[in-house]
């Protein structure tokens, strides 16, 4: 049970700030019926929060390790809370564009401290694997959680009503809760501090050189593709419950909690799995049965019928079949993540932490501004067959990602065996 208290506050802060960041598909659904926003127009929220993330990923990430992983932390905490704390007194689309900025930022140095942390209250690869993939379920849990929080808030009557901002008073009580847990965690940072720091350009360009390895690079474009299909999926299923299949507002967003829970389901399932069996094995048949799913969901919403839906009794089946997609691909990304990772000396986890972030963010913005443009020009089932692209992309990623993995194992172990 060493570490169990640092071990609880880095489950605690990432599903606070899950909540928060992954309301973008309810948002993206209220500022339509609030303030009449285009599909294409509210898809510009997820740029907000995503490039937010790259940038501030870009700028602090080398050098994160000198403001403390727990000190970065606490401000980020202390800043998304603060700006929930305005948010419904200033409530309009800018002001919403803003909010998710600063979410952006704060998860930035929320994920890229939680990952490099998980290197320091680990033994082994097979204990970081099975704990990332636990955090990362936890992140779920607070993206399913902020369905029904939010939805609590929204008014069916009346679709205009900005009552749903009153949410974000609660997610600043939530936020300082958090915070106020988080520096009362200890936390040794001693084994990843230097003794005599490099220039702060030299970390940054360890970045960047660590950036263009053959690894590292496939891994990044893995990491992207897969942050492309789970934000495209994510952001767009209450637009696509309620546009397609005909749900009711409140029942589009807690009708996505379904694809929040089989996402935490697959996720805390893998933690146990991947302590077992190999990751390319286990990721190769998630891909395969996501790829199958998606083509045996989305003619379910095509023949769902036009009769009136008062609760999730009387929803469609579809409605229930396609967001079961979570369980098949939430294993990949915290499975790959935590492969680059423990193949890495535990000081170079900060700045490859960053680049996870910084492309992970980019990735979601990219899928989410397309799949908005898709939906808003031919349909959101073109739109989530769109889906079957990346996916197939992903796999072929993955195989080289798992060669190049095998042969840089080899070729440490033929090392550390010459001398």
């Amino acid at each position: 049970m060493a570490h169990w208290r640092i071990k609880l506050s880095l489950f605690l802060n990432y599903f606070v700030i899950a909540m928060l960041l992954n309301s973008v598909g309810t948002v993206i659904l209220q500022v339509q019926n609030s303030y009449g926003v285009s599909e294409s127009s509210a898809s510009v929220l997820e740029a907000f929060k995503d490039l937010s993330i790259a940038a501030v990923s870009f700028l602090v990430a080398s050098y994160i390790a000198r403001i403390g992983y727990k000190r970065a932390m606490l401000i980020a905490l202390a800043m998304v809370g603060s700006a929930c704390l305005v948010m419904p007194s200033l409530g309009n689309f800018w002001m919403i564009k803003l909010l998710f900025a600063v979410t952006g930022t704060a998860f930035a140095l929320i994920k890229v401290s939680v990952y490099a942390t998980l290197g320091i209250v680990t033994a082994n690869k097979r204990e970081h694997a099975s704990l990332m993939n636990f955090i990362e379920s936890f992140f779920m849990v607070g993206i399913l959680t902020g369905y029904f929080v939010f939805s609590a808030f929204v008014n069916d009557a009346d679709k205009q009503s900005t009552s749903w901002l009153n949410v974000y008073y609660l997610c600043a009580a939530i936020a300082f809760t958090a915070f106020l847990l988080l520096l009362s965690a200890p936390l040794d940072e001693s084994s990843v501090q230097e003794n005599k720091p490099k220039p702060l350009l030299e970390d940054f360009l360890e970045m960047i050189t660590l950036a263009i390895k053959p690894l590292v690079l496939i891994f990044i474009i893995s990491a992207f593709t897969y942050v492309l299909i789970e934000q495209s999926i994510m952001s767009w299923l209450p637009t696509f419950n309620s546009k397609v299949l005909h749900l009711p507002a409140t029942l589009s967003i807690q009708m996505a909690s379904i694809l929040a829970a089989s996402t935490a389901l697959g996720r805390f399932s893998a933690g146990f799995a991947l302590r077992k069996f190999h990751w390319f094995y286990v990721l190769v048949i998630c891909l395969i049965a996501a790829a199958s799913l998606v083509l045996v969901a989305i003619p379910l919403a095509r023949s769902a019928s036009n009769s009136e839906i008062t609760g999730w009794g009387s929803a469609p089946l579809g409605a229930f079949v396609f967001p079961l997609i979570g369980l098949f691909i939430a294993p990949i990304y915290p499975a790959i993540n935590s492969v680059i990772l423990s193949s890495l000396p535990p000081r170079q986890h900060g700045p490859m932490s960053g680049l996870i972030v910084i492309f992970s963010a980019l990735g979601g913005t990219t899928g989410s501004i397309i799949t908005g443009n898709i939906f808003q020009t031919f349909g959101g089932q073109t739109a989530f067959y769109f889906s079957l692209i990346p996916l197939t992309v992903l796999l072929i990623c993955l195989y080289i990602f798992y060669k190049l993995q095998v042969r840089q194992e080899v070729k440490v172990e033929f090392t550390s065996s010459s001398h």
